[in-house]
């Protein structure tokens, strides 16, 4: 009767367009009052869930990101790739998921990829002859690629809801070769589908501008290389790099590329602020949604239930991944990241599935989530952006939909891809 009411309430106040976060925090204060456990205790455990020392470095990440996009960074991505790829059939296709993977290494979010990335690589393939459907196809399934790279904030929420303190450096490394294996079978699909529909080849621009391209990008490109070094060595905490990965951004955006002025900075400072506030406060709601789904043993009752169904791992989790996806195409990632953690993380370690790996595997299937309908955040910055219509960029984006279900198979079925990094530093 209690775990009815909590998913009743919580389906019901999202259906009526409350926010998640308050759904959450309003589910978790039905269930106390039901379970007569006093309502305080929601409160209690939404500051115990945000007072975690990793969390700090998430509002940095975000002002981090933000400040590269407002630097130029993206442009300067976008050149390199463009020197390197665009002289292939549908090159710009290809320049676009390069620049998303270089971009999600600095910044670690899908929608700031899409953003920055989308605002030069759209309009530039319109004029270039590219369909505007196929330009924010690409685009949008290529920003998932920057939930893999590191670093990722949602890998750091990821750590601190698997409530077993799995290691951010571990879910950073892990991360890299699933990402590129991503990133390169998106590029294979953009250049079939560019070959399909005839579009136009670019040119290579000449040795001299390549070197030129990736000496300006290389700035930008060591800050992903600074916070890794420095997680790695043990120089400073994953928390401690994402303050530094803002204060270089800061530098190089200001003295470097001189594209950062006062203006830029306090709009990305005001931004960020809003969006680390609605990001940490989801967190703190979910963590209250956490609590109850504790008290109530969910976990144990879904783990039960599966084990009722098989107890092979690869059929446990093929119905984990499954449940993932459904969730994922009507909950945003962040939530559903702190929810989902402490439901199926125990399921799939008592089948023998690495933490870490699993890590990967749930920011590839919730990424999923954000360019499917109908609550797909990434879909509807690529509309934005593109000036498309939601149903026009659906129609067309099964052939990248199904590339990334196929990353999903192989990232779930081959561990070594996101473990061997790991086991080897």
């Amino acid at each position: 009767m209690e775990i009815l009411v909590l998913f009743a309430v919580l389906f019901l106040l999202l259906s009526l367009g409350v926010p998640v976060a308050f759904s959450l925090f309003g589910a978790a204060l039905a269930t106390f009052a039901i379970i007569d456990i006093p309502l305080v205790v929601a409160v209690q455990r939404m500051a115990a869930g945000i007072s975690v020392f990793t969390l700090m470095a998430i509002p940095f990440f975000i002002f981090a990101g933000d400040l590269m996009y407002r630097a130029g960074i993206a442009d300067r991505l976008v050149r390199v790739a463009d020197a390197a790829l665009g002289r292939v059939r549908g090159g710009l296709g290809l320049v676009d998921v390069g620049a998303s993977m270089m971009f999600g290494a600095v910044s670690g979010s899908a929608i700031a990829s899409a953003s920055a990335i989308g605002s030069t690589m759209v309009p530039l393939m319109e004029e270039k002859g590219y369909h505007k459907d196929y330009a924010v196809n690409v685009t949008v399934t290529a920003a998932i690629v920057g939930l893999l790279i590191p670093p990722s904030h949602n890998m750091i929420i990821y750590s601190a809801a698997s409530g077993i303190g799995v290691s951010i450096g571990d879910l950073f490394l892990a991360g890299i070769v699933p990402g590129i294996l991503t990133g390169t079978m998106l590029m294979l699909t953009a250049w079939l589908v560019a070959r399909r529909r005839g579009l136009p080849r670019g040119q290579f621009p000449g040795w001299g501008q390549f070197a030129r391209a990736i000496i300006y990008a290389v700035p930008g490109l060591m800050t992903g290389i600074i916070i890794m070094g420095g997680i790695l060595s043990g120089i400073f905490t994953p928390t401690e790099s994402s303050a530094i990965a803002v204060v270089y951004t800061a530098l190089i955006g200001t003295f470097v590329y001189r594209s950062l002025g006062w203006k830029g900075f306090i709009e990305a400072a005001q931004k960020s602020v809003r969006t680390a506030s609605m990001v940490l406060f989801i967190i703190a709601a979910a963590t209250a949604f956490g609590f109850a789904l504790a008290l109530l043993e969910v976990p144990a009752q879904l783990a039960g239930l599966i084990a009722q169904i098989t107890d092979n791992p690869i059929l446990t989790l093929i119905i984990i991944n499954l449940m993932l996806l459904a969730l994922g195409t009507f909950m945003d990632m962040a939530p559903l990241i702190v929810i989902a953690t402490p439901i199926f993380l125990p399921v799939a370690m008592s089948t023998g599935i690495d933490p870490v790996h699993f890590g990967i595997i749930m920011m590839l299937n919730l990424g999923i989530g954000l360019v499917t309908p109908p609550v797909g955040s990434v879909l509807f910055v690529g509309s934005a952006v593109g000036k498309i219509a939601l149903p026009d960029m659906v129609r067309t984006i099964w052939p990248f939909y199904l590339t990334l279900l196929l990353a999903l198979i192989l990232i779930s079925f081959v561990p070594a891809l996101s473990l061997t990094l790991p086991a080897y530093f």
